[in-house]
């Protein structure tokens, strides 16, 4: 079968691989669509990160690159293992893209997002949504029901936008400042917008500030490079601030700004996976009694975000910007979010 694999930096190439087979509590899913991840693009360019380097296998796929790429995916189940009573064929699924060891003392305590060993599949081995068909412990696959499987494959980034809203504590009524409204800020202002909260995206980009009106997930938008941020917050607030931000962007100035403007003893959550060390003004979080809070990736949020989308609180369908085959996934796919990153939300892959 045809999959995207990873060999290194700049390297990916569409290769004819043996399609495994299935085994003991596992399912077989036949991919339909694979989203683009900004984390497939970091490796891309400046990996290997999360993929394992020559000789040095991840230490619970045992793999190393080559791998076969792609962590955003839906599929439909063709084939289930010895041991699987909770599915059936047919049953439209996503996947939760875990490897964990279930050994360490954050696995113990149920944080098995933390896992000293954590890889992901897509990333660490394991095969991946770019790929015709994959092989996945039924513990990581969930249900769908009649959620289409193109919106379908968007399930994994909200739901990495779903636990950063629950780490922030946000409540309906609040106000919420999101720096940056690239695929995961405007996922994240989708679920605060379907909480009840009040959603402020900042952003540069033409194109994003526009997606980020006409998808409805945003009650104000601003350019921070035409008004002053803090003070157009204050203006809505009531001088109060906001309640929380969302760190997005992965850029020092957007964090320093949201420090700014959020009020006293608020929270600012960094949701973005940074290239290169940041500096925090201190003082900031000192004077202010400002939370600064860390998050990666969900643990236990799937169930609630396909209810988010089942129950229409959450309208995928708008952030789905293009659709293309697996042999264009360079060319067509990478190529466009690298270099025309202002004009694409969400690219899926239909392998």
């Amino acid at each position: 079968m045809k999959a995207a694999r990873f060999y290194a930096r700049n390297d990916l190439r569409i290769d004819d691989v043996p399609e495994e087979q299935v085994r003991a509590g596992t399912v077989k899913i036949k991919v339909a669509w694979c989203g683009i991840c900004g984390t497939d693009l970091h490796e891309f360019l400046e990996g290997p990160i999360f993929v394992p380097s020559p000789g040095h296998p991840h230490p619970l796929s045992g793999e190393e690159s080559p791998v076969t790429m792609g962590h955003e995916f839906s599929g439909t189940i063709v084939e289930i293992g010895i041991g699987v009573d909770h599915m059936e064929v047919g049953d439209n699924v996503v996947v939760e893209p875990y490897f964990v060891c279930d050994e360490c003392p954050p696995c113990k305590a149920g944080n098995y997002h933390l896992c000293t060993k954590m890889g992901f599949i897509g990333l660490s081995g394991g095969g991946g949504g770019l790929s015709e068909k994959i092989v996945v412990e039924a513990r990581w696959v969930h249900k769908i029901g009649d959620i289409p499987l193109d919106e379908a494959a968007l399930i994994e980034p909200l739901s990495v936008a779903h636990h950063a809203v629950t780490r922030s504590g946000v409540r309906a009524g609040d106000v919420a400042l999101i720096g940056g409204s690239g695929p995961i800020g405007l996922l994240t202002a989708a679920v605060l917008k379907g909480m009840g909260v009040t959603t402020i995206i900042s952003e540069l980009s033409a194109a994003r500030k526009e997606k980020s009106r006409s998808s409805g997930v945003a009650d104000y938008v601003i350019d921070p490079s035409q008004e002053d941020l803090a003070q157009r917050i204050r203006e809505i607030t009531g001088d109060a601030g906001a309640d929380v931000a969302f760190e997005c962007a992965g850029v020092n100035a957007v964090l320093d700004a949201l420090l700014d403007a959020v009020k006293p003893a608020g929270v600012v959550v960094n949701v973005s996976i940074w290239g290169k060390a940041a500096t925090v003004d201190m003082q900031k979080i000192v004077l202010k009694e400002i939370d600064l809070r860390g998050t990666i990736a969900y643990v236990r949020d799937h169930a609630e975000t396909i209810r988010l989308v089942q129950s229409g609180r959450v309208n995928l369908k708008p952030f789905i910007t293009g659709r293309i085959a697996l042999e264009d996934l360079v060319t067509k796919g990478f190529n466009t979010l690298i270099n025309h990153n202002d004009t694409a939300v969400k690219i899926l892959v239909h392998p």
